[in-house]
C-alpha cells in the first residue's frame, strides 16, 4: 500500500492505486492521480468521472468496460458511448483508469 498527500491530507491507496477510503475522494485527488499518469482532466473526462460516481452511488458497483460503454451510450449518446472515444480519454483503460480517478474500487470482470 502507498499513500499520497493531496491538499494536506494523506490518502491511502491499495496496491493497484485505488483509494481505500472512497469517502476521501475529491476533485483534487482525481487531478493528482491523473497528473501522475501525465493526463490533464478536461470537461470530457469529468463527464465520464461524474457519470461513474453517479452510477456507483446508484448500484454500489464499478462497471466493467462493456457496461460502461452501454450505459454512457444510453445517457450521453453514441458519439460518447463507444470504446474508441473512451480510450482516447482514458488510454490505460476507460473502466480501470476512470474508476481510479473517480475514487471508486477497481471494476471486476473484463476491464
Amino acid at each position: 500500500m502507498r499513500s499520497i498527500e493531496v491538499s494536506g491530507k494523506q490518502i491511502e491507496l491499495d496496491e493497484d492505486g485505488y483509494m481505500t477510503n472512497l469517502g476521501e475522494w475529491s476533485k483534487d485527488v482525481a487531478e493528482f492521480l491523473a497528473k501522475e499518469d501525465s493526463l490533464v482532466l478536461t470537461e470530457a473526462h469529468w463527464e465520464v468521472i461524474n457519470f461513474l460516481r453517479s452510477y456507483y452511488e446508484q448500484y454500489q458497483i464499478a462497471p466493467m468496460i462493456k457496461i460502461l460503454v452501454k450505459e454512457i451510450k444510453k445517457t450521453m449518446g453514441a458519439d460518447k458511448g463507444n470504446t474508441k472515444y473512451l480510450y482516447q480519454l482514458f488510454p490505460d483503460g476507460p473502466a480501470k483508469q476512470a474508476c481510479r480517478y473517480a475514487g471508486l474500487p477497481k471494476p471486476t470482470g473484463c476491464v
